[in-house]
């Protein structure tokens, strides 16, 4: 499994703690050192939609009036940090976030 996010995130932090403590194997990804690629964006947008934009975020509230206006793709390609974290690729799927239902999800 590879989860997508960045490294101070806290929520990351847990979730990867808690995967580990469950016995995944994760391979995590720097979405700052390892920009994620047209394709990736393409399909986390896909799965997705807006949601994939975190609107409540510190960068968000940076961007300028155009790229609050332009979309997801660009946002997420121009700002590597406005994308919701974390994003979660098993063999089956893509979850975004980690909240009760993803835990239960991939916790048990």
């Amino acid at each position: 499994m590879i989860l997508y996010g960045i490294s101070t995130c806290d929520t990351c932090k847990k979730a990867i703690k808690a995967l580990d403590a469950a016995g995944h194997t994760v391979e995590f990804r720097d979405v700052r050192a390892a920009p994620l690629t047209e394709s990736e964006i393409a399909e986390f947008v896909t799965a997705f939609g807006d949601a994939i934009v975190n609107r409540q975020s510190t960068t968000w509230r940076g961007l300028s009036d155009w790229l609050k206006a332009s979309e997801p793709e660009a946002q997420i390609a121009a700002q590597p940090t406005l994308m919701k974290r974390p994003v979660i690729r098993t063999e089956e799927t893509l979850l975004l976030g980690w909240d009760v239902g993803v835990q239960r999800r991939l916790l048990g």
